[in-house]
């Protein structure tokens, strides 16, 4: 299996923070995967009480999901708090008087250390957060542990085909684009980590640009700029230069593509299995010999 990518919490956690009151009008992308993620729920026979919308951004997709499942409580979580404060706005006054408010539950926690018991979730998803995640083991663990028996996972992720036109520029190292996981690594990653039939396929989706700024400019505003140092900075002025520069020859009909490779992934909590701790340890009894 391919090792794990390393990623800065706190760097992609800053960036999503900066990213907070732009991200619905720049976040077009996220918007469309997770229709399609929406989409696929339609052929999963289930009716959760509690669902946990992990990495849940601004929560449009927790208030799809509240409209799906009326009957269910749905917690919004995520891990930068400015995306969090902008979910209350998106509700009209009228609406919260009406009492047809969403009941949307906010936290604002770690993917990797969810603050909620074991086995109290029935539906974990999850759009495009997985990938900012500094061990995506550590959450799919921490998924698992809350999930009830027969509970289901259901997430999309970027795989590693994302921003290759940049990769195409400069190898790596030096594209700075961070190495995310690919479809196959993470099949087997659900099974080892105690997910039963787990069910994956990708696409690849192309955004069109006018120009390099633009490019850049939205993966900024929708935070996703977290996913390459070479466009949010890090590697200075000329190094953005020789890339802008690079770029050009991907340029087809006047437009620069960004290619974006959208994994997709669903696994169940098995309904038998070892009894769990609090903390998600198997308990394994122990029959002491006869003497």
């Amino acid at each position: 299996m391919a090792s794990t990518p390393t990623l800065s919490k706190h760097r992609a956690r800053l960036h999503f923070e900066r990213a907070a009151s732009t991200y619905d009008r720049a976040a077009a992308l996220q918007g469309e995967v997770a229709a399609r993620l929406l989409q696929r729920l339609d052929l999963i026979k289930l009716r959760p009480q509690t669902i946990l919308d992990a990495g849940c951004g601004t929560a449009r997709m927790a208030r799809s999901l509240q409209t799906r499942y009326p009957q269910a409580r749905v917690i919004a979580l995520d891990f930068a708090l400015g995306m969090l404060r902008q979910v209350r706005g998106r509700t009209t006054l009228w609406s919260r008087l009406a009492g047809r408010e969403p009941r949307v539950l906010r936290v604002c926690a770690d993917f990797e250390a969810l603050p909620l018991s074991a086995g109290s979730i029935d539906m974990v998803c999850s759009n495009l957060a997985l990938e900012w995640s500094a061990s995506p083991e550590r959450a799919l663990r921490e998924c698992l542990r809350v999930l009830a028996r027969g509970g289901l996972l259901t997430f999309t992720t970027l795989g590693p085909d994302t921003l290759r036109e940049l990769r195409a520029i400069h190898p790596e190292p030096r594209s700075g684009v961070h190495g995310f996981l690919d479809m196959h690594d993470l099949g087997d990653l659900l099974v080892s980590t105690g997910y039963a039939d787990p069910v994956m396929d990708m696409e690849r989706i192309t955004l069109t640009f006018p120009d390099f700024d633009a490019l850049v400019r939205e993966l900024r505003e929708s935070g996703a700029a977290a996913a390459t140092r070479a466009v949010h900075g890090l590697r200075g002025r000329a190094f953005r230069r020789r890339l802008e520069l690079g770029y050009e020859t991907s340029r087809r009909d006047g437009q620069l593509p960004a290619t974006f490779e959208i994994v997709y992934g669903h696994a169940w909590k098995p309904e038998q299995g070892p009894r769990l701790t609090e903390e998600g340890h198997a308990v394994i009894r122990v029959v002491p010999r006869s003497r």
